[in-house]
């Protein structure tokens, strides 16, 4: 086994970082709010190409702004990713509304919008709002989920937490929702290590956002709270870690696109298939995965393959677990059109390691490695 470890996809810094943070201990403005606040996120809004942003101390917390902006409240329904981490779907829970899963599509992976528009036609008026996730940096088919949202008036949000940078038809992810959450938690395209974004092009919203993020206090010489707040904005510490990461954002997607292209090269005559996106998108390869093809996949398992590489010190992860099949959801409806995609997915797929620090060499000792069990 290799004494060094060949991580999933772990933080990279560069120094620009720690220059932004001693800007903060030198102007003594370690708590929450402040210049790096302000900055980071005028700088991610135009980068990002919406016109306004509220740093928070998580992505899930972003959400949580989403859902509570979109007037979810106790028996709504939210239609929801299926194939995602908890996190884009908890915040439903948090507000009292109740989640209906949706299947994904093969071609991305994502939500579906065809079992989309027949769960809006199941629900009707009791869907106040979708929230769809872009799995693994691959956009999900967001125009078509934008305009079934418009069609039945719902709120659609856009989960682009792992996402970040990437474009659909041209236009970066975390702009097509009324409102969306980015995520820069350590294992992230960058990271704060941790923390997250609200975004809209609803300036109203977004001061809104930053108004419940720091408990509700009313524009009062005292404490004075007539709405409950939160506990959520960022610290201007963290917010210069990420000024300091967003210069090189460019460069660490272009290290994941390395990556994929490299593992879709090597397994080219394997039985495996890697995580799929569409001509008019440009993934930013957060994740690199792959489905084991079915003919082999009782042979040569996910899960024999996550071990083996684990034996020489290499991490690798499953596929999300669907949401539908989480015990904390049982009960939720889940709506496909047959076999469950997700399902399948997560039965034949793998995360494989992503890390931007990995050399060439070392991912080709994880290639060969999975060769190897075939």
């Amino acid at each position: 086994m290799s004494e060094k470890r060949i991580w999933l996809s772990s933080p990279t810094m560069h120094g620009e970082e720690q220059l932004f943070i001693n800007e903060a201990f030198d102007t003594n403005w370690i708590a929450p709010l402040g210049k790096n606040v302000t900055e980071f996120e005028n700088e991610m809004a135009a980068y990002v190409g919406c016109k306004s942003a509220a740093a928070v101390t998580a992505g899930t917390h972003a959400l949580h702004m989403a859902v509570k902006l979109a007037g979810v409240g106790k028996g709504d329904i939210v239609l929801c990713s299926d194939l995602t981490f908890s996190a884009t779907v908890n915040p439903v829970s948090y507000e009292g509304g109740v989640q209906v899963f949706i299947d994904s599509e093969r071609d991305t992976w994502n939500m579906d919008p065809e079992i989309l528009e027949s769960a809006f036609k199941k629900y009707g008026s009791k869907v106040k709002a979708v929230i769809a996730a872009n799995l693994y940096g691959t956009p999900a088919k967001l125009d078509e989920i934008a305009d079934i949202c418009s069609r039945y008036n719902a709120v659609f949000i856009e989960d682009a937490a792992e996402s970040l940078s990437a474009k659909y038809k041209g236009r970066q992810t975390g702009t097509f929702g009324r409102y969306n959450a980015i995520s820069f938690n350590g294992n992230k395209i960058i990271t704060t290590s941790g923390g997250g974004m609200f975004l809209s092009d609803d300036e109203d919203a977004v001061a809104k956002v930053r108004f419940y993020s720091t408990q509700s206090r009313d524009p009062a010489p005292w404490y004075q709270h007539s709405e409950i707040g939160y506990n959520y904005r960022m610290s201007n510490i963290v917010a210069g870690i990420g000024r300091g990461q967003l210069i090189h954002i460019d460069e660490h997607k272009n290290l994941k696109t390395k990556i994929y292209n490299r593992y879709k090269k090597a397994f080219a005559d394997l039985p495996v298939e890697m995580n799929p996106y569409t001509s008019d998108c440009e993934p930013n390869f957060w994740l690199s995965c792959f489905t084991v093809n079915r003919d082999w996949a009782e042979r040569v398992t996910p899960e024999k393959i996550r071990l083996a590489l684990e034996s020489e010190n290499i991490e690798s992860r499953p596929i999300w677990k669907p949401m539908h099949m989480q015990p904390v959801f049982a009960g939720r409806d889940f709506v496909t059109n047959g076999d469950s995609v997700g399902e399948d997915i997560f039965a034949r797929g793998l995360c494989l390691p992503s890390d931007i620090k990995m050399t060439e060499e070392e991912q080709q000792r994880v290639i060969d490695i999975i060769k190897g069990l075939f």
